[in-house]
This record gives C-alpha cells, sequence and structure tokens, in this order.
C-alpha cells in the first residue's frame, strides 16, 4: 500500500515541478516581449531615417546652406521659416531620443549603425554652431541635445575608424568626457 508521506511527497514534487515550468514559461515570455519591442522600436526608427520621407527630410536640412547666424536667422528661422523649423527639431530630439537610448542600454550600437550611421554625425556637425549659438542666446539650456552628441561622437569614432576620410572628431569635446557622460555625469545635471 501507498504511504500517505509518500503521497505529500510526490504531489509536492509536482507542485514544485508546475512552478518551475512556469517561471521557465514567464522568463521565455520576457525574452520574446524584450525582442517584440526592439523590432517595433527598429521599425520605427526607419521610419525617420530610411523611409521617402525621411530621406526627404535628411537631404532637406544637408542642402541647407548660412554664411552666419544672422543668414541663417534670416533664413531658418522658426518665424520666417516654420516648416524649416519644424524638420530640423523633429530630427534633432530623434537624435536625443536615440541618444538617450543608446546610452541607456535600450538601444544597441550595431541596430543604431544600421539605420542611421552617417546621418546622425552628419546633422551633429552641420548643425553644431546653431546649436551652441542657441545656447549662448539662452534659447536652449545648456544640457539640451548632449545625448545626440553622445551618440555623434560614439558614430563618428567607429565611421573613423572604418574610413579614415571621415574626420568629425574636431567638433566633439575630448573621449574622457563622453566616457564620463555614458556613466551618467554630466557636466549640466546632478545626475
Amino acid at each position: 500500500m501507498v504511504d500517505l508521506a509518500e503521497i505529500q511527497t510526490a504531489y509536492y514534487m509536482v507542485a514544485a515541478t508546475g512552478v518551475l515550468v512556469a517561471a521557465v514559461f514567464y522568463i521565455i515570455n520576457l525574452r520574446e516581449t524584450a525582442k517584440n519591442r526592439r523590432v517595433a522600436l527598429t521599425t520605427s526608427l526607419m521610419q525617420s531615417f530610411i523611409s521617402e520621407e525621411g530621406s526627404k527630410r535628411f537631404m532637406e536640412l544637408m542642402n541647407m546652406e548660412w554664411k552666419d547666424m544672422s543668414d541663417f536667422d534670416k533664413k531658418y528661422d522658426s518665424s520666417v521659416n516654420l516648416d524649416n523649423f519644424a524638420k530640423r527639431n523633429t530630427l534633432w530630439n530623434t537624435c536625443e531620443i536615440l541618444g538617450y537610448q543608446y546610452r541607456c542600454g535600450l538601444i544597441d550600437f550595431g541596430t543604431l549603425w544600421a539605420i542611421c550611421n552617417n546621418a546622425v554625425p552628419t546633422t551633429y556637425v552641420k548643425f553644431k554652431p546653431v546649436l551652441d549659438e542657441y545656447k549662448r542666446r539662452g534659447w536652449h539650456p545648456q544640457n539640451m541635445y548632449e545625448n545626440f552628441e553622445y551618440l555623434a561622437f560614439e558614430i563618428s569614432r567607429k565611421m573613423e575608424k572604418m574610413d579614415p576620410s571621415f574626420k568629425a572628431s574636431g567638433v566633439f569635446k575630448s573621449d574622457e568626457y563622453y566616457e564620463a557622460f555614458r556613466r551618467g555625469k554630466s557636466v549640466y545635471t546632478s545626475q
């Protein structure tokens, strides 16, 4: 005959196995959810950079020309060219968010590289004088677009390794500055 203790032991083993199977299923489900979120994020990024609309916006911004800030203001200030402002602001903010997500580990470098490798540093280098002037005038806080700058720096380093003719490092701060920034130590914020 079967002893009551043996039945209880078997019952506990079945229950423990059920809990273990549920935990494994939960972990698998979490991983799949994370993968699906990355796919959704990548799709969203593709709309910003490699869609027809994103490509047109990028080329329109890259074809902008100005002699100095006075000329820039006459041609592109939001009070005279709201469409250009909206396109510029959208691209700058997208790059800022991507830089933040990259710095926080929410998006990997490989995905960024595949989608927007040249666009981010090229955009940053082109508009750095404008961004600096906006900060000087007090229109932007000093830490605005730090993540955009960081991402442009990181991608530029990779581009310079792959193509020595690509030179953008003259617009960036030191490696030590960006290393500290990556660790969450901004000179403008108390993170």
